[in-house]
């Protein structure tokens, strides 16, 4: 531990006079991070045996007035690191004592039992000091709450802060009620590209809670955001490292209650591997012979998964001011779930269209690799390179069991839908920041990202029972029987550059003015094709787990079924480029002692390229090109020391996606959207109030109003045509969001000298969506009609209430043992899953609420066990449409409790 100190200046002011009062003296300095120089903000500082003391600001400076002549003792903390103390500190009246402090990370364990030797950004008190100070508005959630509540990746983490839905059974996370096309994502202030044709933003499910030190969710605009902005931008910050070197490996597994009761007969489709990893490859010759090399028979395994993880890290000095930190780290994880229930279609009258019982086996897998590098050159000047690797993959062997209209009229049908698809993620991020004297600092990013996302041979077949024989196959269209590949690849580079000036004196700065410029340009492409089976032989029996006794080369030969596609064997594609290049200026100043403003405007100008082979159109393109300016303003008044009340006003836009302005029919085996040339960006008008208040360094409540005005929203609509597709269209002329959100964490009693803690969370969002759906707007823009049947809504995916609540019992025995106890509830009230159309009523998932119990522990230095059990309630998800009629359940099923129980042992 580092007890030294610096002494940077000492001023003598001479009195003249001898009647004149000799003023007192000043202790002022600043404290930093001793591997990262970045500047400490919340850090205690006190003169031991007074009641002089203060924290420092925002810029890690801090100043103690009205010390009389004399010899102290100096202390300073933080959490998460070293205390120090510094003897001898002399002050004499009418001087200033200016002192620099540099913290070491402390070698011990904190509260959480994530990461033994990170930068502690990750603290649920730094990251409320951080708020506390910020002239912006910020919301994060850090490793050692998601510790705690026990969530596993960044879409379960996002989903317990105020305001913020997850999609069920899907990656979309929804804020304030707005889902992924008015969301950015982001990864250590840098873009990341899509995995999926069919969305804008990356699942977040694919990013493990190993490698995350906290995630950032801001709600309010500011300048140095992309300006396609309208729910908020999510940005998730990779761990790090300082220290002596460090070394864990852990282990864990996670059983599904669901799964474990199919144990003897869990089934799953032979695509794919266990280990997530496989090729996409079309097969030859398709249309001529049977060529799939995937098997349709499916086979048993066993659902009892494993993961592992392994992470470290190493500080090494570099000449007399240098540091390099290294950190590492790399897991596998995998998982089963088994869930059945009701799978339905009816009509606006509740006639059967689809009524079928859905069983569903499910196997997902997640490979992630993590390297940070950062090396401080000295106190002013730091790189950093970071690099990700996540494969994920997903296999699901979907059985709807009951009846189809104009399939299986007369008898009972079974559908079976077996599916694999694997995403593939590299990203590699360069980073600096350069104190170049002590007014202007500059910092930079650039990245190059892939992604590449395939869903190789998707199966489904289509069987018909015949009472007393057995199950026959049939067809009323050739896609009843299919095999179904597809393939994105996306291409992304992007830079930020951004420079800051202090104004005013430069150790005590009047404001900050600050100018940037951020580019991106992103290339996709994507391919689909489909091969139809034209059955023939609808009366031979078959054995639904032996389809290959069908389906094969000797089959094709003799006839039984023919196989087509819409386009022979060349794939339908489509490509899109876009570049968008900004540059922006904002000016935060201190208008007074308590009130701070954020003024800024952003240019961007935004050049979007689509090009188009399909059924639909066999070649085509189309550009948009757009240039917005965007004003922004945020206030922070102090109205105490520990209370702020906050003001952002802005004005933002949001894009059409690639595949939305792309004429392109896309079949993700449930219903066809295809892409609408003429639909076009919205504009964006945020208003929000917030006012917060910090009781003690690790407590806060805060209340926040908010309201969106939407001009021409973008919203997904059945289009009167013969498939009933879905499409793209500005669905009016206005939407709007209102809402309030309530924030409070409370330690609720502290004992044995403060050893043992019961603590409190809760938050709780309540909002409003309204949008007016214009029919002859959509007819007069586009070449669709729509028949919505109400003419009023609120928005798909908005819950207008969220809940989430914790409480948490941790105790501590000594200085290597630990223990925390969390109860974690969550709940969502009803929100419209699908507009209704043609006098079909809208499709509702009604709420649900969540229990989690989690117990992290640290049973000595070296050795940690968790235990989780998630579900407890295990409710049943229920999905309604309400007819006029009546409401009819379409859609039901349980997910089944998980067990997980895992441990950890650092070297």
């Amino acid at each position: 531990m580092n007890r030294m100190f610096l002494p940077l200046i000492s001023f003598l002011l001479v009195v003249f006079g001898a009647n004149a009062q000799v003023p007192k003296g000043i202790i002022k300095g600043s404290v930093k991070d001793a591997a990262t120089s970045e500047a400490i903000a919340g850090a205690s500082v006190s003169i031991v045996g007074t009641t002089h003391g203060t924290i420092s600001d925002r810029n890690g400076t801090f100043s103690l007035t009205g010390i009389a002549s004399g010899q102290y003792v100096l202390q300073v903390s933080y959490v998460g690191y070293a205390t120090i103390r510094v003897d001898d500190v002399m002050v004499k009246d009418g001087t200033e004592t200016v002192l620099e402090f540099t913290l070491e990370e402390a070698g011990e364990m904190m509260d959480e039992v994530v990461v033994t030797t990170t930068r502690r950004r990750g603290s649920d008190i730094a990251l409320l000091a951080e708020q506390k100070k910020a002239s912006l508005v910020i919301q994060r959630i850090g490793a050692q709450e998601l510790s705690r509540v026990g969530v596993s990746d960044a879409a379960a983490a996002v989903a317990k802060m105020s305001g913020i839905s997850k999609e069920e059974g899907g990656t979309q996370v929804y804020i304030r009620g707005l889902g992924d096309r008015y969301i950015a994502t982001s990864f250590n202030g840098l873009p990341l590209p899509s995995n999926d044709p069919e969305l804008k933003n990356i699942a977040l499910d694919l990013f493990s809670t190993d490698i995350i030190e906290f995630v950032a969710v801001d709600k309010l605009y500011n300048s140095k955001m992309s300006g396609d902005f309208g729910g908020g931008n999510i940005d998730i910050y990779s761990k790090n490292y300082s220290g002596n070197g460090m070394f864990e490996i852990s282990v864990s597994s996670t059983l599904n209650s669901n799964a474990m009761s199919r144990a003897d007969n869990f089934l799953l489709l032979p695509g794919g591997s266990r280990w997530g990893f496989d090729e996409y490859v079309i097969p030859q010759n398709p249309l001529n012979g049977f060529n799939f090399k995937n098997s349709a028979n499916p086979v048993s395994r066993s659902p009892y998964p494993a993961d592992v993880r392994l992470m470290g890290g190493k500080s090494l000095n570099v000449g007399k001011e240098g540091r390099l930190n290294l950190f590492a780290t790399a897991s596998f994880a995998n998982g089963f779930e088994y869930r059945e229930g009701i799978n339905r279609d009816v009509s606006a009258q509740g006639a059967r269209i689809r009524w079928a019982d859905q069983e569903r086996f499910g196997y997902k897998t997640n490979t992630t690799g993590l390297f940070n590098a950062g090396y401080l050159i000295n106190s002013n000047h730091k790189l950093s390179y970071n690099f990700l690797f996540v494969n994920s993959s997903s296999q699901w062997n979907d059985n709807y069991d009951g009846y189809f209209r104009d399939v299986t009229e007369g008898g009972t049908g079974l559908r079976r839908l077996g599916s694999y698809a694997q995403n593939k993620l590299f990203v590699n991020q360069l980073l600096g920041t350069h104190l170049l004297n002590d007014r202007i600092t500059v910092d930079w990013g650039i990245s190059a990202n892939t992604v590449g996302y395939a869903m190789p041979d998707r199966v489904q077949n289509t069987l018909r029972l015949i009472d007393g024989e057995g199950y026959v196959n049939t067809n009323n269209a050739d896609t009843d029987n299919n095999r179904f590949n597809q393939r994105l690849d996306e291409n992304e580079y992007a830079v930020n550059l951004n420079g800051s000036y202090k104004l005013g004196q430069a150790d005590a700065p009047k404001g900050i003015l600050r100018v940037g410029y951020q580019g991106r340009i992103k290339k996709r492409d994507f391919e689909s094709i489909q091969f139809n089976f034209n059955i023939n032989d609808r009366t031979s029996i078959v054995d639904p787990n032996n389809l290959d006794a069908f389906y094969n080369q000797e089959g094709f030969e003799s006839g039984r079924f023919d196989i087509v596609s819409f386009f022979g064997e060349s794939p339908q594609t489509y490509g899109g480029n876009q570049q968008i290049h900004a540059g922006y200026v904002s000016l935060e100043y201190d208008l007074n002692e308590r009130l701070t403003s954020v003024i800024g405007v952003r240019y961007e100008h935004i050049k979007q390229y689509v090009e188009w082979v399909t059924q639909l159109d066999p070649g085509n393109n189309n550009t948009l090109t757009r240039s917005p300016l965007l004003p922004n303003l945020n206030l922070k008044y102090e109205l105490t020391e520990n209370q702020n009340l906050r003001l952002g006003a802005s004005k933002t836009y949001t894009l059409p996606q690639f595949k939305e302005r792309a004429p392109f029919v896309y079949d993700d085996g449930t219903v066809p959207r295809q892409g609408n040339p003429y639909v076009y960006p919205s504009d964006n008008y945020n208003l929000d109030l917030k006012w917060e208040f910090f009781p003690s360094s690790s407590e806060v409540v805060s209340l926040a109003a908010f309201g969106k005005y939407i001009q021409n929203p973008i919203n997904e609509i059945n289009v009167a045509a013969t498939a009933n597709d879905i499409s793209y269209v500005n669905i009016g002329d206005v939407g709007t969001v209102v809402g309030v959100e309530l924030e409070l964490k409370k330690d609720i009693i502290r004992w044995n000298r403060d050893r043992s803690l019961f603590s409190a969370g809760l938050n709780v969002a309540y909002m409003n969506t309204d949008q007016k759906i214009d029919v002859e707007k959509v007819r007069a823009e586009t070449a669709f009609d729509i028949r919505p049947t109400h003419t009023r809504s609120s928005f798909t995916g908005a819950s207008d209430l969220l809940v989430n609540a914790d409480l948490t019992y941790s105790t501590r025995w000594n200085n290597e043992g630990s223990v925390a106890a969390t109860v974690a509830y969550s709940r969502f009230s009803d929100k419209i899953y699908a507009l209704g159309n043609e006098q079909k009523g809208n499709l509702v998932d009604r709420g649900v609420g969540t229990l989690d119990f989690i117990v992290r522990s640290k049973i000595s230095r070296r050795i940690g066990v968790d235990v989780l059990v998630r579900n407890i309630l295990d409710p049943a998800y229920r999905r309604v449409q309400e007819n006029a009629s009546g409401h009819v359940p379409v859609f039901t099923y349980k997910k089944g409790r998980f067990f997980t129980l895992g441990l950890n042992y650092e070297f």
